[in-house]
Parts: C-alpha cells; sequence; structure tokens
C-alpha cells in the first residue's frame, strides 16, 4: 500500500533482493558479498538480523564458512523501520525469523529510494514456507535461489532436513542438527523416521 510516507526523497528507484535456499546453500556468504561490495563502492549500508540469532556472533552476520560483516540485532522488524537512517542499502539476515511485517517493512524501505537485500531460508525443516520468506518473494524484484549439496547422494539440495528429534518450529543450529538433502532423499528420509 502506497501511503504518505513512501515518498521517495531521494528521487531513486528502490528494489528489493532475496537470497533464498535450504541451510549451507550459502545464502549469508552471498549477502555478506552484495552488502561488501556496497560499502567498497562508498554507499552507505545498514545491516540488521534477528536478535535471537547469536550462534556465532551478537552483533556481527556470520556465514558457516565464518566471514562476517557488523549488524544490529533487532527484536523485530519494526525496529528496521525505525533505526534506517539515510542510506542507500539495507541488508537483512535470517529473514524467516523476522516477524510477518517484514515484507511491509522492506516495500516501505524499498519505496524510499533504497536497495533492500534479504537473505533467509524458504522453508522450514518439514518443508513448509518459513515465515514472512513467501510474501518477500512475491514483493521482490530479483530472487536469488541457491541449493546446498545434497549429504546423501551429491545432488542439488533444496530441503533442510532436521537429523535433531526436537519439534518446535525454530531450532537453531548448524550441522549437528540439520543437513541439506535433494528431494528424493528428504523424502526417502522421512518415509523411513
Amino acid at each position: 500500500m502506497f501511503t504518505e510516507d513512501t515518498i521517495n526523497p531521494n528521487n531513486r528507484s528502490g528494489w528489493i533482493e532475496v537470497i533464498t535456499g535450504s541451510m549451507f546453500s550459502g545464502k549469508t556468504e552471498e549477502l555478506i558479498r552484495r552488502l561488501k561490495r556496497a560499502q567498497l563502492a562508498n554507499q552507505k549500508v545498514e545491516i540488521y538480523k534477528p536478535k535471537i540469532d547469536n550462534r556465532y556472533s551478537a552483533l556481527e552476520i556470520v556465514s558457516h564458512n565464518k566471514n562476517s560483516i557488523l549488524s544490529t540485532p533487532v527484536d523485530s522488524s519494526g525496529n528496521i523501520l525505525m533505526l534506517a537512517g539515510k542510506v542507500d542499502v539495507i541488508g537483512i539476515d535470517e529473514a524467516q525469523f523476522f516477524d510477518h511485517s517484514l515484507p511491509e517493512v522492506c516495500d516501505t524501505l524499498a519505496n524510499r529510494g533504497i536497495r533492500i537485500v534479504v537473505a533467509g531460508l524458504d522453508m522450514d525443516f518439514q518443508a513448509n514456507p518459513f515465515g514472512p520468506v513467501p510474501a518477500l518473494l512475491a514483493k521482490a524484484e530479483y530472487i536469488t535461489k541457491l541449493h546446498a549439496i545434497c549429504l546423501k547422494c551429491g545432488n542439488l539440495a533444496q530441503f533442510t532436513h532436521r537429523i535433531a528429534t526436537e519439534t518446535q518450529k525454530v531450532l537453531l543450529g548448524e550441522k549437528n542438527i540439520y543437513e541439506p538433502l535433494c528431494r528424493k532423499c528428504y523424502l526417502e528420509t522421512i518415509k523411513n523416521r
């Protein structure tokens, strides 16, 4: 929805980019790469992540390959809207952990002429759409779907399989809890549980 607060004071075009895929597909690595390139181009960049994701660092976005970039942890997507200053680019990691207002927040910021780069899982461990990511995909101008490598057969993996027996939707973890699987191996694995 377009309102008075969506007026673009910079008179430039903003947009939304979404980087998605399974765990271990390189989403955060790609997000960091794009944000560092923007910084190299002397663009003003702000980076946000959900406060609950402190697996590697409380203040940095860190990829599984240990590449990192400083970020601001926030409790909700509304905080991003409140904190966003005069910037060229906003990066957001782990979008699936944000509330369902994130697409509207990204829309508002893009309407102000800001480039928004978001990374997040598109499906949870049960292969269901995850959090606000499906709505972000619908609003995005650019979508990059990355794939991991299936740990069982070596094909491209798009599913995140939970090895651990916990059943709650959000369970932060790494290779000790999750593995990437292709469709065939994912279906075989959940069938044999």
